[in-house]
């Protein structure tokens, strides 16, 4: 009989495995010290590129799977990890270091894998070097330090509950921003985590500030969309005639669609922003900082100086949205005032069609008289020919008897069928 645990429901969904694997999609590599870490991230992910693919076949090693978003690939002496993002890719080198040799010394690399970092597809992001000390290293000194990096800029903090001494000034230097980590009892995995999350906030926190260029691009467009939706609301108040009602929507809906523009082509940026603002702050979390006299913490640096940017880019998106639901609210308010002129006016005109018809009425009443009287005439006329005709033959009845007789039988036999008609016609125009 088969195991409990190995009896499962006959039909899988079809996206189970790939979701159980997401919560393993980068798992950190464990790490011994001394060691460097030289990481790129680039933006874009060009179809078909396949640099870790292309390096596993140049070192006649095993081609990694096709599409994997983490891939591994161990040369001589060398770890490479390519990780596939949504918006960028990421290769990191995990190097050998001898103990004792200067942290800014040049890392060591075959000419042939220098040759792939530089073909590597994509705009290059971010860059860092990180150095590693192993416990057993002395630890740097101030005199290291500032030759290492610049004093004004120099961040550091105590990570992993005190196992291990970081410092950092993230600025370029030759192209990358340096990292060093001293150990101080950390094991390998720990030490694999840890790189991962200093790697982490030096990619997401550049791609944080890709928003903050679009921020400032932007800004003269809100800033002259403000104004001028103040202006145009201003103008409201003193609007009095329809056509002006007409050409103030107008300007109104053409600046509610340069602002909707607005909306289109920033919100994915601003709210990508936002996402890896909120990354790098739970990296930093991670670290479980401590202050080392002296010295600012990562944290405290990234809150002086990435946070105002990203309060920039939220302002920013804030302001739009703003402006987005100002124009909404002055286009529907001048779009009821326009509706309400041209219900009066429809008013007017029902009213001034209600005179135009009881005029019509009592003309054609005048009419229906009139059509009474010419009709007796015309039929009275006839009674006389047809009684004088009869007289003639010898028939004896007096003329003018006969006309007075019929004056009043022809009279009421038009006008009662005169008023059927009128029924007739008002029963058939209501249905």
């Amino acid at each position: 009989m088969a195991g409990i645990g190995r009896v499962l429901p006959a039909h899988t969904h079809p996206l189970r495995q790939s979701l159980a694997d997401e919560l393993h999609a980068r798992p950190p590599v464990p790490l011994a010290a001394p060691a460097r870490v030289l990481h790129f991230a680039l933006l874009g992910n060009p179809a078909g590129a396949n640099p870790l693919r292309d390096l596993a076949v140049a070192q006649a090693l095993p081609v990694p799977e096709a599409g994997a978003r983490h891939a591994v690939l161990r040369l001589a002496g060398c770890s490479v990890i390519q990780e596939r993002r949504t918006e960028f890719t990421t290769y990191t080198l995990y190097l050998p270091r001898q103990a004792g040799s200067a942290p800014d010394a040049e890392a060591a690399l075959p000419a042939s894998l220098a040759a792939w970092i530089e073909a590597l597809p994509g705009e290059l992001i971010a860059a860092a070097d990180l150095t590693i000390l192993a416990a057993d290293e002395a630890a740097p000194d101030a005199a290291l330090l500032a030759g290492l990096f610049d004093e004004n800029a120099l961040v550091g903090s105590r990570a992993v509950s005190g196992r291990a001494d970081i410092w950092a000034d993230f600025k370029l230097d030759q192209g990358c921003v340096r990292l060093l980590v001293q150990d101080r009892g950390l094991t390998d995995a720990q030490r694999g985590r840890l790189v991962l999350r200093l790697l982490d906030i030096e990619s997401y926190r550049m791609m944080a500030l890709l928003a903050l260029p679009l921020a400032q691009k932007v800004a003269p467009r809100i800033t002259a969309l403000e104004q001028g939706l103040a202006k145009l609301a201003g103008r409201m108040v003193d609007v009095e005639h329809q056509e002006s009602e007409q050409t103030l929507l107008r300007e109104i809906a053409g600046a509610a669609a340069e602002v909707e523009t607005l909306a289109v082509d920033t919100p994915f940026r601003f709210g990508a922003a936002r996402a890896y603002h909120a990354l790098v702050a739970r990296r930093i979390e991670e670290l479980r900082e401590q202050r080392i006299e002296g010295l600012p913490t990562l944290g405290e640096f990234m809150e002086r100086r990435l946070s105002p940017a990203m309060r920039t880019c939220e302002t920013m998106a804030d302001r739009i949205e703003g402006l987005s639901r100002r124009a909404t609210r002055m286009a529907n308010l001048l779009r009821t005032r326009v509706d309400v002129a041209l219900e009066r006016q429809n008013v007017a005109q029902l009213d001034a069609m209600n005179r135009r018809l009881k005029i019509q009425l009592r003309l054609q009443e005048t009419v229906e008289g009139l059509s009474v009287a010419a009709i007796t005439y015309y039929a009275v006329g006839l009674v006389g020919y047809a009684a004088q005709a009869l007289h003639a033959v010898g028939v004896p009845i007096h003329k003018e008897l006969a006309i007075g007789i019929a004056i009043p039988l022809i009279a009421g036999a038009v006008w009662l069928g005169i008023r059927r008609l009128r029924r007739a016609l008002q029963k058939e125009g209501s249905h």
